[in-house]
């Protein structure tokens, strides 16, 4: 691999910022490394008396000034440092994995100087529609994509989305599916789930906003009938980005019926444990304006520990749960048969052991080592 150009990774989400882009950006950056790629991220600055920096297996140099947001500064900031080092980018790959980097490189490009010799784009979802609904964004974003040399989604919902929205991403887009987080302890899903006894446990796993549906699940759980009700518990996992929703998600919970428990954000290692005691995984997605859910990759953790899954058919999201399969999938705003979906896992065990065991096997099918393959190796000769 030393003929391959440095790979510089640049992202506004990574640890210690939790979230299905931070991960794949970790992954992605490990697996490249793997595959013999010098591998730099830069990622904004460790917040102060919060977890130490990590040890990775590539470099990773911390931006100050950067502080994980899209607003101007953190966009001024990001363009500083790519004037700084811009003759060592010219001839490196540049990998952008969410939209962050996107908007300042959206504006740099007009400068030849600080093209790179490659660019790398990965796109989620939600960006994609913001940048095609703004005129002005919506021309950046048509330029970024030309000057790109790959570009990458997770799921076909992705792509078509990109393509129809930026017909110019079309020859140049390929799929790079989520996989399961590096060192993940899916062998624990197999052992007897030490839960509240019994109780049968819900768990949703998501940053509290109101397109991750936990209010929805909430209020499906509550039309439950008594009896099911009465041996019922909602954990839910995440913090919020919208205070306001978190108070109304608090509100219904203690009038819920049931135990709701809000655990906060959670280790890797203690989030393994919450889904081993769990019994049915619960993320109602919806649309929620230009936001929309792509992929979702806590629902393929959910399935490694063999968690049947309870979701909306939105997005990309039956990309990552198979209809009868690996869970049941309800259409959005149908709040009785979002119920009835929980009636019939919590009444039939044999039906949550069956969706849980193919689970386990769905899950492990993607590898982060393919995707950086994908997306890094040298370009077919002409």
């Amino acid at each position: 691999m030393a003929s391959s150009p440095p790979v510089y990774l640049l992202t506004h989400e990574f640890h210690p910022q939790r979230g299905g882009i931070a991960t794949f950006a970790e992954e992605i950056a490990g697996a490249a490394t793997g595959l013999g790629h010098d591998v730099e991220v830069w990622a904004p600055a460790l917040p102060g008396g919060g977890p130490p920096e990590k040890s990775w297996p590539f470099r990773v140099r911390r931006l100050p000034a950067v502080r994980g947001t899209h607003n101007f500064g953190c966009q001024l900031q990001l363009a500083r440092e790519l004037i700084r080092h811009r003759r060592r980018l010219r001839h490196a790959t540049v990998y952008l994995p969410e939209p962050g980097p996107m908007l300042t490189l959206m504006t740099l490009q007009f400068f030849h100087a600080f093209r790179p010799r490659r660019l790398v784009l990965t796109f989620h979802g939600s960006e994609i529609l913001r940048f095609h609904h703004r005129p002005s964004l919506r021309l950046l974003t048509r330029r970024l994509i030309r000057h790109a040399d790959r570009i990458s989604t997770l799921t076909h919902y992705t792509k078509r989305l990109l393509c129809a929205r930026f017909p110019a991403a079309t020859a140049k887009t390929f799929l790079t599916p989520g996989a399961l987080r590096t060192g993940f302890a899916a062998d624990r899903a197999a052992a007897a789930r030490p839960g509240p006894a019994g109780r049968s446990v819900v768990l949703t796993v998501g940053r509290l906003h109101p397109r991750k549906g936990q209010l929805l699940t909430l209020q499906a759980l509550q039309a439950l009938p008594p009896a099911l009700r009465a041996g019922l518990e909602y954990w839910i996992v995440g913090t919020a980005s919208r205070p306001h929703y978190e108070k109304t998600l608090r509100a219904a919970a203690a009038h819920a019926g049931f135990v709701v428990k809000f655990l906060g954000d959670l280790s890797d290692a203690e989030l393994d444990a919450v889904y081993d005691q769990a019994d049915i995984f619960s993320l109602t997605s919806i649309d929620h304006g230009h936001s929309v859910e792509g992929f979702g990759l806590v629902y393929l953790e959910a399935a490694a520990h063999g968690l049947p899954v309870v979701a909306h058919t939105v997005g990309g999201v039956s990309e990552a749960v198979v209809d009868h399969v690996t869970g049941l999938l309800v259409f959005p705003h149908q709040p009785s048969r979002l119920t009835a979906a929980f009636a019939r896992l919590l009444t039939d065990p044999d039906l949550r052991h069956r969706l849980g065991t193919a689970g386990r096997d769905w899950a492990a099918r993607n590898s982060w080592t393919r995707s950086a393959e994908l997306l890094f190796s040298p370009p077919e000769p002409a």
